[in-house]
């Protein structure tokens, strides 16, 4: 397994050794060791999340408040996709900046992101499936969303005619959602993760 980090603070690629004989193959997608060993800290298994979209589906930008936050390793079991890590963390280093990684059934890689980050996606496949192992279980008054479209973020997706959530197409735009306030500060978020333990949990999460 190789564990890249990528060009945005907080976010991961992972590659695994697949090993294949006349039967099929085995693979290791996830060692909570090793990410640990990269990151930090140990991602805690809150949740896990599964999904399929048809090829040009665009979901997200999606983000939850800090804290807690989620921490998300997503990899995609059927098809392809262009993932993509968004920072919109308020006064980070790389704030709207965005990086994309292609997941697929053929090379297995998955991304791990930090809480804070951004992520969604867009299906270059029929029945692109991901799953998703998440830090925290799902908080509706906690999650937002950025418009994936919005010109200032740029992200190419590879889709001429991306087919978007109700809620993705009436999310905010970056600059819509940082002056009300809604994005994760930068600080705020390096001081959280700073605060996990060996079991992934803050010190103020609680039992």
């Amino acid at each position: 397994m190789k564990i890249r980090p990528l060009s945005i603070e907080g976010a991961w690629e992972i590659t695994p050794q697949q090993h294949g004989d006349p039967r099929g193959l085995f693979m290791e997608w996830y060692r909570f060791d090793r990410l640990a060993e990269a990151v930090g800290h140990p991602l805690r298994l809150a949740q896990g999340n599964l999904s399929v979209s048809g090829r040009g589906v665009v979901r997200g930008i999606h983000f939850a408040d800090v804290p807690p936050g989620q921490a998300k390793y997503v990899t995609c079991v059927r098809g392809a996709v262009l993932d993509v890590v968004v920072d919109l963390r308020v006064g980070s280093p790389t704030f709207g900046r965005w990086e994309g990684v292609r997941l697929d059934d053929v090379e297995r890689r998955a991304v791990y992101l930090a809480e804070g980050l951004g992520h969604g996606f867009c299906a270059l496949s029929d029945d692109a499936t991901l799953t998703y192992l998440c830090s925290a279980t799902y908080n509706p008054t906690g999650e937002h969303g950025v418009h994936p479209l919005d010109e200032e973020l740029g992200i190419e997706w590879p889709a001429d005619a991306p087919q978007l959530s109700a809620r993705d197409a009436a999310a905010p735009t970056l600059a819509q959602a940082r002056e009300s306030g809604l994005l994760p500060d930068y600080e705020a978020c390096r001081a959280y993760v700073a605060t996990l333990g060996p079991d992934g949990m803050s010190d103020s999460d609680g039992v």
